[in-house]
């Protein structure tokens, strides 16, 4: 067999009848890499991105068809200053004022946007900032999505850990003080099912306080079964709310189907989750009408859930594994903070969370401003934190989703989030 300069432990293959299996190979054979080849080349050979495949549960809402016609509609260039002025002047915040905050015609205005922001933040969340980490457990991903390091093509280390190695690296960082945790896994059904991540809950629960999942999307009843093994929130990055810029992006499993991502924040309140997430991934498409999107994705989440927790985060593109070239476009430091200030005027209720890919700096200055949420030491490799904790050398690690910008410890963020004049927070839940 003719060797392939590309090496992968998993991929999806979709054959004529659209049934889906997987194969493991350390050679991608030459028809898989035609493919490939073809399946970013030629749109009619991919699956309509548009269409549930099977097993995917359906749930009547109508929050889908309210952002995508407001985001549609959305004409940033046609908002004046007085426009800005006009929202910035008033008490409460409209889905038009909220436009306005987003447009060009805002940047001017950052600083007063910037002293809004912080009052409000400190009205709703008082002096404090909460502090987590995420745990990567899984790398697998039957996803062939562009911009990733995890997609089923790219030549990286996999890796897996079992329940003695989750419960290894959870006592670790368990063992910093830490008591939030977040759990992500590659989006792989055959490697990291619900079952599998279900009792990796389980263990995180003897460790920490607050548990949240970044998952594939699943139905309510997995939503469901999940809450129950302990889980409190669930994340899901819907990358772009661009449906025809997400299709020429995620060119391969089930995360091609926009609409089922769309409504998994939705399905997983209905299994029980006491908060959900929001985000798209700035850099991807128009970040202004991403922004837009994920916010009113929020806002009309919350005005058919008042009960539920709602928070956003604001990541912008990194560099990956085999591809140091991936970064945001058009979206420089100014205006991500004109993004989160414009969240945070708009609802201020809401968490919001910048994650390490953004520089120390950035993050001290904007959880004074408006973040509420902060990661640190953050890992996005599989099975190396006693390694960046303590510096031992342990097992093979399986390689990163992405490159981090702020690498701070644990102890580092607690100590420079108290000199920067805010109280550190690591848990605010109790059960009873």
């Amino acid at each position: 067999m003719q060797k392939i300069g590309i090496h992968i432990m998993e991929y999806q293959k979709i054959n004529e009848e659209n049934k889906v299996y997987f194969i493991d190979s350390d050679v991608l054979p030459p028809e898989v890499l035609a493919r490939k080849h073809r399946i970013e080349q030629d749109p009619s050979f991919r699956t309509d991105h548009m269409a549930y495949m099977q097993g995917m549960e359906i749930i009547e809402s109508d929050i889908k068809d309210k952002v995508l016609d407001q985001m549609s509609g959305y004409d940033y260039e046609a908002y004046t200053r007085a426009d800005v002025e006009r929202a910035l002047s008033k008490e409460s915040c409209s889905v038009e004022d909220f436009k306005a905050l987003l447009s060009p015609a805002a940047a001017p205005y950052l600083e007063q946007m910037a002293r809004k922001a912080e009052r409000l933040t400190k009205n709703h969340f008082g002096n404090t900032v909460y502090i987590f980490t995420p745990i990567y457990i899984a790398n697998y991903c039957q996803n062939y999505c562009i911009y990733c390091g995890f997609n089923c093509y790219n030549n990286i280390r996999r890796k897996k850990l079992d329940f003695d190695e989750i419960e290894h690296e959870m006592k670790v960082i368990a063992d910093t003080g830490m008591e939030e945790i977040l759990i992500l896994t590659g989006e792989s059904r055959k490697y990291s099912d619900v079952k599998y991540i279900g009792e990796a809950v389980k263990i995180a629960r003897k460790y920490f306080r607050n548990i949240g999942i970044e998952i594939y999307p699943v139905n309510v009843d997995e939503y469901r079964y999940l809450h129950e093994c302990g889980v409190d929130y669930v994340t899901v990055f819907q990358e772009t709310y661009d449906t025809d810029k997400y299709e020429t992006l995620h060119l391969l499993g089930h995360k091609r189907v926009w609409p089922y991502r769309f409504d998994a924040q939705e399905r997983a309140l209905m299994g029980g989750m006491r908060g959900v997430a929001f985000s798209a991934l700035l850099g991807l498409a128009d970040f202004r009408r991403d922004a837009l999107a994920t916010g009113l994705h929020a806002y009309y989440m919350n005005r058919k859930y008042p009960h539920a927790e709602i928070s956003l985060s604001c990541p912008r593109l990194r560099p990956i594994v085999n591809n140091d070239r991936i970064n945001p476009r058009d979206v420089g430091e100014r205006e991500l903070c004109q993004v989160l200030c414009a969240y945070r005027i708009f609802l201020p209720f809401a968490g919001i969370t910048v994650s390490s890919r953004e520089s120390a700096a950035f993050r001290n200055g904007i959880a004074k401003i408006c973040a509420t949420k902060v990661s640190a030491g953050v890992s996005t490799g599989i099975g190396d934190h006693e390694e960046k904790y303590e510096g031992s050398q342990e097992a093979e690690a399986g390689d990163e989703q992405f490159e981090i910008s702020d690498s701070r410890s644990f102890a580092a963020m607690y100590s420079d989030m108290e000199q920067g004049g805010l109280q550190p927070v690591l848990n605010d839940y109790i059960y009873v």
